[in-house]
């Protein structure tokens, strides 16, 4: 008989739910985060179990304030409002306003946008704008819309990639510029991901698909002589001559090149600072400056509305000089173009720039820090290089021409 009087009832099921609906705080609340351990706990704890005396915290502005809610999927979300209590009751009076008119949702915005909305938002950023590419990046991004424009973000699947892949390559398309439409894209997408607007099912399609260009398939090993680089400089107008002695002297990239203002140039110790976002290889990198480069950046003028190093007619860079480039190869007898067999584009100059390195005997760490080039093995890795050290690259490179033009100039002499 005893033991029936100890069973108790059970709750209703109901009870849960009447808790999350009127409020309960697993279900909505303002939390107070403490200054000291970090920890969140509920706003009307006079003190943190840390010993914190959060009342006072709160008086001197130390508290910071998140709003916990209950997506409809069961998901617990919290949100940081900043230090003020007033600003945290208006986020959660509006949240609670959102779940009675049934706003609250977790569906991730791309279940409804489409790839020309997502692009005109990314093409609309401050910081993608500003690239020297940008040109380049909304041109693809606006091919790829000629055929996606149109469709939900959501629903492009990985087949629905490789199909257009399959249909550029019938187009007579190269494997470069295919993978080029998909990258500029991808990049896109990224962005989109990191910023809550697209889910990790298109993102995980982007990634998947697999290159059209076999890996170093189309690798160069095109390298400008000295003697043809004397010629294209006296062949070429001064913008752009300015521009190749920088990369033959450097092994700067042209885009590098086009951008580079003058807070990022070291007059005093002679280097130039390129910071991650300035390089294709998303790493900060110190590159030193030469006797000719040296010579070259003090007697450009600078501007004082326009901080870019390299100016045409008062105007920084922004167009591809192709046309000048090509007019002065042909010009200077070199063969001009990546479709030309022995044909000279402007990225030759780098691997001419490392080629020239390697002949005067830098060393590889030393080459590889200068380029921005990744190690790839653990001894390049831990091998620390530092301004001195590229300095004395500089040097040798230097050293190197003064002897080849000594031999040159013996040469020429004895066949006279």
């Amino acid at each position: 008989m005893s033991w029936k009087k100890e069973i108790r009832e059970p709750r209703p099921v109901s009870w849960t739910v009447d808790k999350r609906k009127k409020g309960g705080v697993d279900d909505m609340a303002i939390l107070a985060e403490c200054p000291i351990c970090r920890t969140r706990q509920s706003v009307k704890k006079k003190a943190c179990k840390c010993g914190e005396d959060l009342d006072k915290a709160k008086g001197s502005k130390r508290v910071a304030y998140w709003i916990s809610y209950r997506l409809p999927s069961g998901k617990q979300k919290q949100e940081s409002v900043g230090d003020s209590i007033e600003e945290a009751r208006a986020a959660d009076g509006k949240k609670k306003s959102q779940k009675k008119e049934g706003r609250l949702f977790d569906i991730k915005p791309d279940a409804k946008m489409t790839f020309k909305e997502l692009s005109e938002w990314y093409l609309g950023l401050e910081k993608v704008k500003g690239l020297a590419s940008f040109k380049t990046v909304s041109g693809y991004v606006n091919k790829f819309n000629r055929e996606y424009g149109k469709t939900t973000i959501s629903r492009v699947k990985l087949v629905d990639l490789e199909n257009l892949q399959e249909k550029r390559k019938k187009q007579g398309l190269k494997p470069k510029t295919i993978d080029d439409e998909i990258n500029y894209v991808k990049s896109m997408v990224i962005k989109a991901f990191y910023n809550d607007i697209v889910g990790g099912d298109v993102l995980k399609a982007f990634q998947r698909v697999k290159r059209m260009l076999k890996r170093n398939s189309n690798a160069r090993d095109r390298v400008l002589t000295k003697e043809e680089y004397e010629r294209l400089l006296s062949y070429s107008p001064k913008h752009l001559r300015d521009i190749l002695l920088m990369a033959f002297w450097t092994g700067m990239r042209k885009g590098e090149i086009k951008v580079l203002t003058w807070d990022k140039v070291d007059m005093k110790d002679r280097v130039i600072r390129l910071e991650a976002e300035d390089t294709k290889e998303g790493k900060a990198k110190t590159i030193p400056i030469g006797k000719e480069a040296f010579s070259m950046l003090k007697a450009i003028p600078v501007h004082l509305h326009d901080s870019h190093v390299f100016m045409y007619f008062g105007k920084p860079i922004k167009r591809n000089f192709s046309t000048a480039l090509k007019t002065a190869c042909k010009e200077a007898g070199i063969l001009w173009g990546r479709d030309v067999k022995g044909g000279f584009i402007f990225h030759d100059i780098r691997h001419t720039f490392v080629t020239n390195m390697r002949k005067a005997g830098v060393s590889k760490s030393v080459r590889m820090s200068i380029t921005g080039h990744a190690p790839k093995d653990m001894d390049d890795r831990y091998n620390r290089v530092d301004i001195q050290d590229q300095h004395e690259a500089m040097k040798k490179l230097e050293v190197f021409f003064l002897n080849v033009t000594q031999n040159v100039k013996h040469e020429a002499s004895g066949r006279g």
